[in-house]
């Protein structure tokens, strides 16, 4: 492009152990964006195997790619927020590093745009002329499913919400970020739900391709994470996926309490005072591995970090147990329902250690 020509199209391309796929993607975008002024933006989430390194490389010889290296933070929709509140151009578009999404449909979306006659244009595969033939059938139910899902529950009126492949005005994403989700998968459905019906989208057709290096990221979380997206929308925010698999898994850890407290007492014959000890060890340490294997898998502790992490838990669980019977009593003084009260003091134990173990224990560095 001619030397000082304003910039039209940020491409974000959020990665992860996408090296091979890199500068293919340059090549079709160059290919594709002829006669448009553009930049590509990587965010990659500290890859293992080197996709910053083969960014870098082409960054060097061509000024339109640019890098994001996350370290600590994980998750497709946070690496999408990250790009396009770092672009420049007054457009940004989403676009898979796999190789999967039809770059050649972006000229035509940037023209709906400049043109004024959408804010979103989403790379749709459940309209005419488009395409999801490569999923395979577990895939492909789960994509039916959730975008079902979806449209009945949030009211959202786009025929492929669970697309990644999108652009949109960069002002008016400006506007919606501060109430995005950073966590999961779904960025789209996330902006969609939270417009609620202030942007003009149009929708176009493309063909989902066939990944050519690397390996999927979707696993058994992303249904989880979807959900999660579902229910924090549903209620405006209030309710956070996160708070619910913590107050699970504290539930569960009651349920570890009970049990070994049972066989310290039944098996083992052990005085009360020793076999409750032993069992409040046990429940907390569970919770604690089952928190840093689901509620907090964005931000698992490894290595050394885990022995640290657990330590923490236990002096916040200590702290959140006076908590607990502390408002117990005192709800009990002013109203002698035992129920009442113990639900009391297990509502503000919950609250606490979770409050504490996320300033703490699974902190963001």
């Amino acid at each position: 492009m001619p030397a000082g020509r304003p910039l039209q199209l940020s491409v974000v391309v959020p990665t992860f152990n996408e090296r091979g796929n890199v500068a293919t993607l340059v090549r079709r975008l160059d290919a594709a964006l002829a006669g448009i002024a553009w930049e590509v933006i990587f965010v990659d989430d500290n890859s293992p195997d080197g996709t910053t390194d083969a960014v870098r490389e082409l960054a060097r010889t061509d000024e339109r790619v640019r890098c994001i290296r996350r370290i600590g933070r994980r998750g497709l929709s946070g690496a999408c927020i990250e790009g396009m509140l770092a672009s420049s151009a007054p457009c940004a578009a989403v676009i898979d590093g796999d190789l999967q999404h039809d770059e050649t449909q972006l000229a035509k979306m940037l023209g709906l745009i400049e043109t004024g006659s959408a804010d979103l244009v989403i790379g749709s595969r459940y309209i005419d002329g488009g395409s999801a033939d490569s999923f395979d059938q577990k895939r492909a139910g789960f994509s039916r499913f959730a975008t079902t899902l979806a449209q009945q529950v949030l009211r959202v009126r786009v025929a492929d919400p669970m697309s990644g492949f999108f652009m949109i005005r960069r002002d008016r994403f400006e506007q919606l970020a501060p109430q995005l989700s950073t966590q999961g998968f779904k960025i789209l459905l996330d902006v969609v739900a939270t417009a609620r019906g202030t942007l003009k989208i149009v929708e176009v057709p493309y063909t989902f391709g066939s990944r050519m290096h690397g390996e999927s990221k979707l696993d058994s979380m992303v249904a989880l994470d979807f959900l999660g997206l579902i229910l924090a929308k549903l209620t405006n925010d209030i309710v956070s996926l996160r708070f619910l698999l913590f107050a699970l898994v504290g539930s569960l850890g009651l349920i570890v309490h009970f049990v070994v407290l049972f066989a310290g007492l039944e098996a083992f014959v052990l005085p009360f005072a020793e076999a409750q000890g032993i069992a409040a060890f046990c429940a907390m340490t569970s919770n604690f591995l089952l928190n840093n294997f689901l509620t907090y898998r964005d931000q698992r502790l490894k290595g050394v970090r885990i022995l640290q992490g657990l330590i923490l838990f236990y002096l916040v669980c200590s702290v959140g147990l006076l908590a607990n019977v502390g408002v117990a009593f005192s709800v009990y003084d002013n109203e002698p329902i035992w129920w009442l009260a113990g639900a009391a003091g297990a509502l503000m134990g919950v609250v606490w250690n979770y409050a504490m173990s996320g300033l703490f224990v699974w902190r963001k560095r």
